[in-house]
């Protein structure tokens, strides 16, 4: 979890930040609130996830337990890491791309051990659990929907450049968040020597091969 909450502040920090970009949910709203209030943004994406949080504490403890903290972590590290804003040495279409993987890498890994950054990716979780849909595909939806809605506030090419961050945080948050789900085995059927059939399994971080004549 702390891992996770490292790579979204780096992201946040020293990518989107000196090129004013934006990504969604509570990010977005906390960066807004630093480029036009210079208030921090870890600060105010705590204060703005409260009302969710009351939320799903009625609704679903359990998620309200494993969630809260991870909030706090991630707010934490993307306050304090904000000294990496002046060390961005990238164009704004390579860092609109790097910070939304590293970003989409953070908030998957958090999703993987049922944490979140609070907010919009509590909610789509949430939603994800209650009616069964891809959590990655709501927080596309959410975000794209918070980041057109700056439009006017940050312009249309930081808008554009956005967009590409949010897919990109999207994409690679679907392929980090199943990242702690046991691999099935499977067989390899073919001519094996004295063997008729090959099974591989994975158990705990090595690979056990079973076989049968």
């Amino acid at each position: 979890m702390v891992s996770g909450s490292v790579l979204i502040a780096v992201g946040v920090n020293l990518f989107l930040v000196p090129h004013r970009l934006m990504d969604g949910g509570m990010i977005g709203i906390g960066l807004l609130a630093t480029y036009y209030m210079q208030l921090p943004p870890g600060l105010v994406m705590i204060f703005v996830s409260l009302p969710v949080y009351v939320i799903v504490f009625f609704y679903d403890r359990r998620l309200f337990y494993h969630s809260f903290h991870g909030m706090l972590i991630s707010s934490f590290f993307i306050d304090v890491l904000s000294d990496l804003r002046g060390w961005n040495l990238w164009s704004t279409s390579s860092s609109a791309v790097t910070g939304g993987v590293m970003i989409g890498m953070g908030v998957g890994l958090m999703l993987a051990y049922e944490t979140n950054t609070g907010g919009t990716d509590l909610l789509a979780q949430f939603l994800a659990r209650r009616f069964k849909l891809h959590v990655a595909l709501l927080i596309l939806v959410i975000d794209g929907f918070i980041v057109s809605c700056s439009l006017q506030t940050i312009g249309m090419e930081r808008t554009i450049f956005s967009l590409i961050t949010i897919i990109a945080v999207a994409a690679t948050t679907h392929m980090f968040s199943g990242i702690s789900r046991k691999r099935q085995p499977y067989t390899v059927i073919g001519p094996l020597d004295s063997f008729e059939k090959l099974q591989i399994s994975q158990k705990g971080r090595g690979w056990r091969l079973f076989w049968r004549k």
